[in-house]
């Protein structure tokens, strides 16, 4: 296994990582890549990026989401790009979806979900099913901040949104909502109180019933920032959302937690968990969530975990 970290590129600023297994994780002679360089690939708009989405067997095409700069689409793999979100009310995108069973469905969560003093806030959730020409907003206007959407693998009209909600005063629109009918209606399926949001999310590949879901009790002041609190933790559901069980214990960090990130391997059984804490770490899970490991506790993959905490495998 390797954990790559992804550095800051012009006009892109990710900082995630990346956990490679199987034949990825294998060693490769150095003369294959010695001569390979970075290139910013654009869209040079909004600085950092919290919001990226591909299409599955088209490497051409991808969305790219600035903090405050709107929503960009590529066809040519970044040679060029233009904009899709010309006419909508929020230019800071926080979270991209694109449904698995069809790339022409696609959810926007607007409001960036990094807590800094000069956040922009967002007004919802936006659908396109005409591959970004034109949205529609479909609700949860009042979650302001989306860490997370994920949308059923078989049904373009099943999406989860995990609402982080307003980081400067408590609000009640936050958790995590799941939608039957494309973001017609929305169901609330998991809270914890008005001043702790749904951060992240993950499904099961193999079992779109089961869910991870992390959520983090954070609050922003103008001087202050207070991240973590007893409303931050990690759930699992297996039964599409509608009731959610608290991961604890049997592996886990002890005491308070601050913002964690959650990404499930194509297997369904391999978990990993970002999990800022006192003992906190790169955990992973083996059995679907019932027991955890510590297998990277390095303090350089946690810096600024208000700011830059994803895992992705």
């Amino acid at each position: 296994m390797r954990l790559v970290p992804r550095g800051r590129l012009t006009g892109i600023c990710a900082a995630s990582f990346l956990v490679a297994t199987g034949a990825a994780a294998q060693q490769v002679p150095s003369s294959l890549y010695d001569g390979l360089t970075w290139r910013p690939i654009g869209p040079f708009q909004g600085g950092r990026v919290e919001a990226v989405a591909g299409i599955p067997g088209d490497p051409a095409t991808f969305y790219f989401g600035a903090v405050n700069g709107g929503l960009w689409k590529t066809t040519d793999a970044g040679q060029s790009w233009h904009g899709t979100w010309d006419r909508s009310a929020t230019g800071s995108i926080g979270a991209i979806a694109v449904a698995p069973s069809d790339p022409n469905v696609i959810y926007v969560g607007t409001g960036e979900p990094d807590p800094r003093t000069d956040i922009a806030s967002g007004d919802g959730v936006y659908r396109s099913t005409d591959a970004g020409r034109t949205w529609t907003h479909v609700g949860l206007e009042h979650s302001e901040h989306i860490g997370r959407i994920i949308v059923d693998p078989h049904d373009p009209d099943v999406v989860y949104v995990a609402a982080l909600g307003a980081v400067f005063r408590p609000n009640s629109e936050r958790g995590v909502y799941r939608s039957t009918d494309g973001g017609t209606t929305w169901r609330r399926v998991l809270f914890v109180n008005d001043s702790t949001g749904a951060i992240d999310l993950a499904i099961d590949p193999t079992n779109p019933r089961v869910l991870y879901a992390a959520t983090w009790q954070v609050r922003r002041t103008a001087w202050s920032l207070v991240d973590g609190g007893a409303g931050s933790g990690l759930y699992r559901s297996s039964d599409g959302g509608t009731t959610w069980r608290r991961l604890e214990g049997h592996g886990l960090p002890a005491g308070v937690w601050g913002r964690t990130s959650v990404s499930v391997a194509a297997d369904g059984q391999r978990v990993y968990a970002l999990i800022n804490a006192q003992d906190g770490g790169l955990y992973r899970s083996d059995d679907a969530g019932r027991t955890w490991a510590l297998i990277n506790a390095d303090q350089r993959i946690r810096q600024r975990p208000w700011y830059y905490f994803q895992v992705k495998a």
